[in-house]
């Protein structure tokens, strides 16, 4: 299909979707017409026009589009309209709506043997669908969210999985649950609740890990200080439902946790040492908004409403996306320099791994 063919098509599917909604203006009547890209379509609007150009137009025009292009193009769903100028001296056309898509839809990768899988990876690359990836050199932190049952823990132990070739791991497991035999298979620490021993130790334990991890960053900024170009081995500390760490301790031990937390976060991506956090969800009980402002890979898993992604994506509406059926199905966003900063679908991998962990 050619990009005028395509064109045609957009335009007819919005003709005949938005025209009672925009007063019987249509294409027909020379009100609108569409241009394709490589990266998108423009919606461009003729002015003066009897209808209003806004946000809710923008939406409209999303949710037609998105479910006609399906599954040849993915749109990228914008938080509010997304104005660009156009090369044109004609002041009717000088503006347009612009919608970015990316070809094809998400797929799932499915890898026989993880063990072999993720040895066989010699850089930092961390395959997420078949047509997605992300590079741990640009990962500040990692957040996994999602309701019991939804997939978290089967996501975390690919994530392990694939972060043990490439970077150091200290686990934090307050369940005592799958990551800790993950673990236990693989050889890693692990801080885990112990027969007579109460939660504010626990959590101390934790703050201790911290602490010292936070010791390593000022250790090798000073080494980057003498040397810019020194290259660190990646340290990854991995806390399995946060919520249960922070939930009923003794304040003053909450608010060490959530201190460290916070400077590892904020100052730790130079010095390759990273946060990967897991929870039912991210609000102000789990843990402080700089970290959470800190997170580049976000992930929510399962269940998908304007309830459930507000705290990972609180500009985020969800309507017209569309997702995946099964599970470990949920968004995902990757904000660095190489993704575009839209919330994609996701479908976590499916997998093959020792007996005994999951």
């Amino acid at each position: 299909m050619t990009n005028s063919q395509l064109a045609l098509y957009i335009l007819q599917s919005l003709n005949m979707a938005l025209g009672a909604q925009m007063q019987g203006e249509t294409s027909y009547t020379n009100s609108f017409d569409v241009k394709v890209s490589n990266e998108g379509f423009y919606f461009i609007p003729r002015l003066p026009a009897g209808y209003i150009i806004d946000d809710d137009l923008y939406q409209k025009i999303f949710l037609i589009a998105n479910a006609s292009l399906y599954p040849r193009f993915t749109l990228l769903k914008q938080p509010s309209a997304y104005f660009v100028p156009l090369d044109t001296d004609d002041i009717h056309i000088q503006r347009a709506l612009f919608f970015p898509w990316k070809i094809g839809i998400s797929e799932r990768l499915v890898i026989p043997d993880l063990e072999a899988f993720s040895t066989s990876k010699s850089s930092t690359i961390i395959p997420i669908m078949k047509n997605l990836t992300v590079d741990y050199e640009k990962v500040t932190s990692i957040a996994i969210a999602g309701n019991s049952g939804s997939g978290k823990s089967y996501a975390l132990t690919y994530f392990l999985t694939m972060l043990k070739p490439i970077s150091d791991l200290i686990l934090i497991d307050p369940k005592f649950d799958t990551p800790s035999r993950w673990a236990k298979q693989n050889g890693i620490r692990v801080i885990h609740p112990e027969m007579n021993r109460s939660k504010s130790d626990f959590v101390s334990q934790i703050n201790e890990a911290l602490s010292d991890s936070l010791n390593l960053i000022h250790k090798r900024q000073a080494i980057l200080f003498e040397n810019p170009n020194h290259k660190f081995t990646h340290l990854t500390i991995v806390m399995d439902e946060v919520l249960a760490i922070s939930e009923g301790v003794n304040k003053a031990i909450k608010e060490a946790f959530f201190s460290l937390l916070a400077q590892i976060a904020l100052i730790g991506r130079a010095t390759k040492l990273h946060l990967l956090l897991v929870s039912q969800r991210f609000d102000y009980n789990s843990i402080p908004v700089s970290v959470r402002e800190q997170l580049n890979v976000l992930i929510q898993i399962g269940n998908i409403n304007s309830k459930t992604v507000q705290f990972l994506f609180p500009d985020l509406n969800p309507e017209g996306i569309v997702m995946p059926i099964g599970k470990g199905t949920g968004l995902i966003q990757i904000i660095d320099n190489e993704h575009p900063y839209q919330v994609l679908p996701l479908l976590i991998p499916t997998y093959y791994t020792k007996k005994g962990i999951l």
